[in-house]
Formats: structure tokens, C-alpha cells, sequence
């Protein structure tokens, strides 16, 4: 054991110095990094804990599939999950247990008529009439996939965030039955009806926090990744009512995040920034982004997570 710690500590001053020297990209070094990592794992219960944020932007956030099918594939484990709109429908998913390729499956048959009751007539009635479309119709699609469990009974960690329309004030869901909360925070103000929950009005969290990094950070986490479906807003034709709402979304989010980020340990921007919110047909499009995102970086994500907690690694062995 002894002789073990010290060879540890070598290791992990070797590695130091390989990083503070930029010299961590050739092969000797991916093979220390990856016997590092593997006594990073190997920490269990004493090992830091590791967050991801998912943050909205309607079908530009099933990259978060993608990332998540590209962590797993590098053996980045993911110990909390906070979400708002459509990272609180993939983070819920994912955290009840789902798997990524049931989460991939899912994703290439979704449709708005799957998860609403939208349609041309619908669409138009929001011109013409008072009323708005319901969400209920996506809290029985998400009850298909994990029923009725509570936050308490899903197997990782998870909060998602909505917003009080009446008071603008930013509710955080840790309890209570799962797939309402994520109903909740992922429906879009101006097409869907607010969701009555005690008393409040609540819709998209997007709206108050699109990336909420202060919250893993109030759950635990020692370390977080973001990952942000950033949009570029010039490239979007502004022609019909779901167009100028999902803009002015992507105009609210956008600058509400930018408040976020610097508060994350490491920021993954997947590129769909041309998908707009509404168009889930791109759905592989936007998958596959997030893979190649998250493959990408995955060796600077885990060279930043070691150096993070590179004593640790050795004092904990």
C-alpha cells in the first residue's frame, strides 16, 4: 500500500508537469492519463462527484443525447444531473435509468404530436382564439418511458427548473413525481398553457435559468460540465408566431446563460446552432453533434477533472 501511494504521487507529479509543460498529447502520455483516470475511478464512494447541466433550446438539446452517449463511451461517469427545459426531459430520462440507445430511439420517432396536442388548426387557433395548447399529452409520454417515479426513486440525482409566470420567480424541483416537473419546465410560454402546481403558474425554466450550474453546485457536485445548445439567432427566418417566440427564447436564453457559464468547471457548446427550436426532425442531426462534442474534448475534460483533484487521487489511495 505504501509503496503503491508513493508511486501514485510520482505519477501524479509527473502528470502535473506534463500538463503545466502542454506536452499531454503524445502517446506516453494518453496511456498515464488513462492509468490516472482509472485511479480516479477506482476512488468509489470518496471519489469527487461529477455534474452535468444539461441547459434548453428546444431540438437543439437532444445533443444532450449525444454528449451523454459520448461520456459513456469514455467512462465519464455522471453523478448529478440538473436541467432546464429540454435538458430536464433528456436529464430525467437519463437519470430514471433510461438508456442511451432507448433515449435514441425515442428521439428519432419524436414529434410534436407525440408530446402535444399541436396541430395546423391548433396553430392557428393561437391567432385567432384566447386559448393555448396543453402539455399534458407530454407528461403521459414521459410516464410511458419511467412512470411514476419520484425524484428520490430515480437512480441519479436530479433537479430541473421552472419558472412562475405569475411572479417570475425561478422554482427548483429536487421532489416530488418526476415527469411533472419535467412538464413543467419544458413548457414553452406563448403556445402552452402554464402548468398549475400550488398555487403558481409555472412555465419554461428557460425563461429565469437556462443553465442552472448554481444548482449542482447547492446538490453537491465537485466538479460540473455545462453543456449549453447554443443557436445562432441571425440565421432564423422570423415568419410565423412559433418562430418569433422560440427567437425570443433563444434571445432570453442566450443572455441569461452567458451569466452562468463562467460559474462551470468545463462548457461543452455541441454545434446546432443553425437547428432551430421547433425542428425535430433533425433530431440525428443534433445526436450526432453532441457525440462528436463530447469526443472531442473528452481528453481536456478529464486532464482538467485530474488536475482538479490530483491530491486527492494520491492521499486517497
Amino acid at each position: 500500500m505504501v509503496i503503491r501511494r508513493w508511486l501514485s504521487i510520482l505519477l501524479l507529479t509527473t502528470y502535473h508537469l506534463l500538463l503545466t509543460t502542454s506536452l499531454i498529447y503524445s502517446q506516453n502520455d494518453e496511456l498515464l492519463r488513462e492509468l490516472l483516470w482509472k485511479d480516479f475511478l477506482s476512488l468509489s464512494a470518496a471519489r469527487p462527484k461529477i455534474a452535468l447541466v444539461l441547459g434548453g433550446g428546444g431540438a437543439r438539446g437532444l445533443a444532450h443525447i449525444g454528449v451523454l452517449k459520448a461520456f459513456e463511451e469514455k467512462k465519464i461517469p455522471v453523478d448529478i444531473i440538473v436541467g432546464t427545459s429540454v435538458g430536464a426531459l433528456i436529464g430525467g430520462l437519463y437519470a430514471s435509468g433510461m438508456s442511451i440507445s432507448d433515449l435514441e430511439k425515442m428521439s428519432q420517432g419524436i414529434g410534436w404530436n407525440k408530446i402535444s396536442n399541436l396541430s395546423a388548426t391548433k396553430l392557428l387557433t393561437l391567432i385567432t382564439a384566447e386559448s393555448l395548447l396543453s402539455t399534458e399529452k407530454l407528461e403521459k409520454y414521459l410516464k410511458k418511458h419511467i412512470g411514476n417515479k419520484r425524484f428520490d426513486e430515480l437512480k441519479i440525482p436530479f433537479a430541473c427548473i421552472a419558472c412562475d409566470i405569475k411572479t417570475g420567480e425561478r422554482i427548483v424541483f429536487k421532489d416530488g413525481e418526476a415527469a411533472f416537473a419535467m412538464r413543467a419546465s419544458a413548457t414553452i410560454p406563448g403556445v402552452f398553457k402554464p402548468v398549475e402546481y400550488r398555487h403558481r403558474l409555472l412555465v419554461d425554466g428557460g425563461i429565469v435559468d437556462n443553465l442552472p450550474v448554481d444548482i449542482a453546485k447547492v446538490m453537491g457536485a465537485d466538479f460540473i460540465i455545462a453543456v449549453y445548445p447554443q443557436a445562432d439567432h441571425t440565421t432564423f427566418e422570423i415568419k410565423n408566431v412559433m418562430t418569433t417566440l422560440s427567437q425570443v427564447i433563444n434571445l432570453q436564453g442566450g443572455f441569461l446563460t452567458e451569466k452562468q457559464m463562467p460559474a462551470a468547471d468545463f462548457l461543452l457548446i455541441p454545434n446546432v446552432k443553425n437547428v432551430n427550436i421547433i425542428e425535430l426532425d433533425r433530431s440525428q442531426e443534433c445526436m450526432e453533434a453532441g457525440v462528436i462534442s463530447g469526443r472531442s474534448k473528452v481528453n481536456e475534460l478529464k486532464d482538467k477533472i485530474l488536475e482538479k483533484f490530483i491530491d486527492k487521487i494520491a492521499f486517497t489511495k
